[in-house]
């Protein structure tokens, strides 16, 4: 036993330096606390568990807050790791803000479903350019959300073109200024879990 601890211990830590050896990316998440993140919500909803943030319980989410950038990023590539159980539902939402409660209202929601009845599922730009096919649970996803110049890309587990997405001219939900990143709690049948998050700003 305290062999194989150790083994998923030393594995924990190549993982992590290989992602904080990736050039340029800023890590937004130290996998052991929710400092840098401010929880609009019941913050029971969040915990960290194994390295990754986990949630459960209802509508509440999850703001980074930290010093980088001033928690306003305009141009960048976000990448993290997202898992889902059995009938979960979840969301990051990019180009956000801080509120009190509810759905945050600036931004866009990437969707995070696999088997939850909701429709759109995995990978979509929720209600804007929806996925219809649903990856799995309980496997971890690999998501890289880019936005450049006023286009929003989204790949999982390098499916291409997920989204691939320009808004037009003067409806765009992305802030000038840019804006922060959330993770969202749905509800308490939902369990989401999300690792390894980390940006590069493209500005």
């Amino acid at each position: 036993m305290l062999r194989k601890l150790a083994f998923a211990a030393v594995s924990l830590a190549l993982v992590s330096l290989a992602h904080a050896q990736e050039k340029g990316f800023i890590s937004l998440f130290d996998g052991k606390t929710l400092d840098n993140w401010k929880i609009s919500g019941d913050p029971a909803a969040f915990k960290v568990e194994d390295g990754a943030i986990v949630t459960h319980g209802d509508c509440a989410h999850a703001f980074y807050a930290g010093k980088e950038k001033d928690a306003k990023f305009r141009n960048f590539e976000l990448r993290l790791d997202v898992m889902t159980e059995k009938s979960a539902n979840g969301g990051v939402y990019i180009h956000t803000s801080f509120q009190d409660g509810g759905w945050p209202a600036k931004g866009y929601e990437v969707q995070v479903n696999n088997t939850h009845p909701d429709w759109r599922k995995t990978g979509s730009l929720y209600s804007v350019v929806d996925n219809k096919e649903p990856f799995k649970d309980d496997e971890w996803m690999k998501y890289v959300v880019r936005v450049k110049d006023g286009k929003i890309s989204i790949t999982v587990n390098d499916k291409k073109l997920l989204v691939d997405y320009t808004p037009e001219q003067g409806k765009s939900k992305l802030q000038a200024e840019g804006g922060t990143i959330a993770l969202q709690a749905h509800d308490k049948g939902s369990v989401v879990h999300y690792k390894n998050i980390r940006i590069q700003p493209l500005d």
